[in-house]
């Protein structure tokens, strides 16, 4: 079962097939209602079905490992990814307000088979709900910034389905036709706002942002933790995040006369706490000797 969640590649899988199926569902019920929210929401589901391809083939590319021609592996495949799902999501966002814009400058027209428009948003509200919640459990398990990306297009799906859902059950109750692009604008606006956070977050990891200061501090913790037999100054740390990677750089400074092997044995050591702390990480532990000399060392606290 544990498996199950650490699956990016079924996640993935599983997301294509569910917003291929909401398309094709929520285009049918929109052309035959004449609903702009619903047609908006369809539109939605397309940038969600192109994330969802594009997230299974970045995390079937970060998966394969390190060749000549991409030395340190492939995990920026997902950043990239990751980035164009969110700028695909503000483009959805646009094109819906332009099409709202249109039906709120005429006359809106009444909304036909409004029983079967409902049903079809209920539908889309639950798939999407139980197949955000598995991608956002692998995500978090895994740590990959593409199915996260792709959790978070369903999330907005889901709120913005509800809002439809519930604008269509109002609109059929009070017979007011104007609420449908008017709830269009609200899907627009909510999908923009979630394209906007995930290209922020893609874009630093692109341009090698360095880890939250929490990962960096938990860093720092853990080896004065367990260096405790062996004086040592933190000289430099340096961290970024290719995918679900955390690549981290560690300069210490230690007792000179110290042998390489207990030296190794104490970086080996560091990595491994390291990596039980933060998960996914790629570490490389360099070693200077602390003399009179390396003046650097000499004014670090330790």
């Amino acid at each position: 079962m544990e498996g199950f969640f650490k699956n990016t590649k079924l996640a993935a899988g599983l997301s294509v097939v569910s917003n291929l199926t909401l398309i094709i569902l929520k285009l049918v019920a929109g052309f035959i209602s004449g609903s702009i929210s619903i047609i908006s929401e369809a539109i939605h589901s397309g940038s969600d079905f192109l994330a969802s391809a594009i997230a299974f083939y970045a995390v079937h590319k970060s998966d394969q490992p390190a060749d000549e021609g991409h030395q340190f592996g492939h995990g920026k495949y997902e950043d990239v990814a990751g980035f164009v799902e969110g700028c695909l999501i503000i483009l959805a966002s646009l094109y819906i307000i332009y099409e709202a814009s249109k039906k709120l400058s005429g006359l809106s027209e009444p909304i036909d088979n409004s029983v079967l428009a409902v049903s079809v948003m209920f539908v889309s509200v639950c798939a999407n709900t139980l197949v955000s919640a598995y991608l956002f459990k692998v995500a978090k398990i895994t740590d990959s910034i593409a199915i996260y990306s792709d959790a978070q297009h369903l999330r907005t799906d889901i709120y913005s389905s509800l809002a439809v859902f519930i604008g269509l059950v109002v609109i059929n109750i009070t017979n007011c036709h104007i609420l449908d692009p008017l709830i269009a604008l609200v899907v627009a606006i909510i999908i923009m706002n979630t394209g906007v956070k995930i290209c922020k977050r893609t874009m630093n990891d692109i341009l090698d942002g360095s880890l939250p200061e929490s990962d960096i501090e938990l860093i720092r913790s853990t080896i004065k933790t367990n260096s405790q037999d062996t004086p040592l100054a933190i000289k430099e740390i340096k961290t970024r995040k290719a995918g679900k990677d955390k690549e981290i750089v560690i300069i210490l400074c230690v007792d000179g006369n110290l042998t390489v092997q207990y030296t190794h044995n104490l970086c080996d050591k560091l990595e491994h706490e390291i990596e039980k702390q933060l998960g996914n990480t790629k570490i490389t532990i360099h070693v200077e000797p602390e003399t009179p000399d390396n003046i650097p060392c000499q004014n670090i606290v330790k």
